[in-house]
């Protein structure tokens, strides 16, 4: 076939595929009506991961799942605009990772609503002028993010969905490398690049910010400044990335939660969080968590946070394979409640990632 040819062939199936896509979403909105009139959410992530799952099965290339799941996550996200105005709150400002996290899960379609502190994300969806919060939980280089978990002990709001999103620190400058004095950073972003630093920037003057997208904003203004943040930042405040993968982990991953009202229903593959407070007895712990292996589920991780309201008394955070509903887990839920204070239910998500 000629280029002309190939170029027809091209405008043919454009057309096709503009009308199926319209179809598909009268399709995605006479749905919408029906969860609307049940009380229902309109996103619902294990729809979504089975959607992905079944169109990546069917791929038989040249284009790869990751770009068909790109493709199709803007198809959703542009569906879910029609079928309601969403606002999704996120850990601001804009260009830092939570806001690249947010649009990963949700496209670029939807509503985004910057907040300044992990705090506020809690409110605006506790006070519904956020439909969905997004948050980080978990840097797989500098740990967990306790300011998260201390939001759970006091709210209602559920876990919904989980991204896994691997981190890709940049160092950017308007400036020549050999010109370089000060280098704005935040301290996770520090924390995750310091022996890269030490290697080639030894005296350089480190000055703590409290974004990575603020990093980037100050670095634009200032000749000889650099700024450790990444590639969303570098477009939005017009820098220069000098060094792409500047983080010492090269499997460096950020775990982050999106917040909402109701939780998914099973899809087979889920994971659930729950915090729990034992008794201040010898074996309390032991004899609590002895229902996972009672019942033989994975129990993926558990960490502690003081409880705050009184000295030496601590919350158990704990992930777990399965979902509430599961009979298992909910049998593990229920030997659980016999040696503990307290315990309650994060949410159960599909742990897609």
């Amino acid at each position: 076939m000629s280029i002309s040819e190939h170029r027809q062939a091209i405008d043919r199936l454009d057309t096709e595929i503009v009308k199926c896509l319209n179809e598909r979403t009268e399709h995605v909105l006479a749905i919408g009506e029906i969860k609307k009139r049940a009380g229902e959410e309109i996103y619902a992530p294990h729809r979504e991961r089975a959607v992905l799952n079944r169109i990546c099965k069917r791929n038989e290339g040249p284009i790869t799942n990751e770009s068909l799941r790109a493709i199709y996550r803007e198809i959703m996200s542009s569906a879910l605009s029609l079928e309601k105005s969403l606002t999704i709150a996120y850990l601001g400002p804009e260009a830092t990772f939570t806001h690249q996290a947010a649009i990963r899960r949700f496209g670029s379609s939807l509503n985004y609503s910057a907040q300044k502190t992990i705090s506020d994300v809690f409110t605006e969806v506790t006070k519904s002028r956020a439909d969905y919060g997004v948050v980080p939980v978990e840097n797989s280089t500098e740990g967990v993010v306790t300011h998260t978990l201390d939001m759970f002990v006091d709210s209602e709001l559920k876990i919904v969905a989980q991204i896994v999103m691997p981190v890709q620190h940049c160092l950017l400058s308007n400036s020549p490398r050999a010109q370089l004095t000060k280098l704005y950073t935040h301290p996770q972003s520090l924390g995750q690049c310091r022996i890269w630093l030490q290697t080639h920037f030894p005296r350089i003057e480190i000055i703590e910010t409290s974004s990575n997208a603020r990093s980037a904003e100050l670095a634009a203004k200032e000749k000889g400044a650099a700024a450790i943040a990444g590639v969303l930042a570098a477009e939005k405040y017009k820098v220069d990335v000098l060094d792409y993968d500047i983080q010492d982990n090269v499997a460096n991953a950020t775990r982050f939660l999106v917040l909402g009202r109701q939780c998914s229903p099973p899809t087979g593959h889920d994971r659930t969080s729950l915090m729990v407070s034992v008794t201040d007895k010898v074996g309390a712990l032991h004899n609590a968590i002895a229902a996972f292996r009672r019942y033989r589920i994975n129990m993926t991780k558990i960490e502690s946070r003081p409880s705050k309201r009184k000295a030496w008394e601590y919350f158990f955070f704990i992930d777990c394979d399965g979902h509430m509903q599961d009979r298992k887990v909910e049998n593990a839920l229920k030997a659980l409640g016999e040696h503990c204070n307290f315990v309650k239910v994060l949410g159960s998500f599909p742990n897609t990632e």
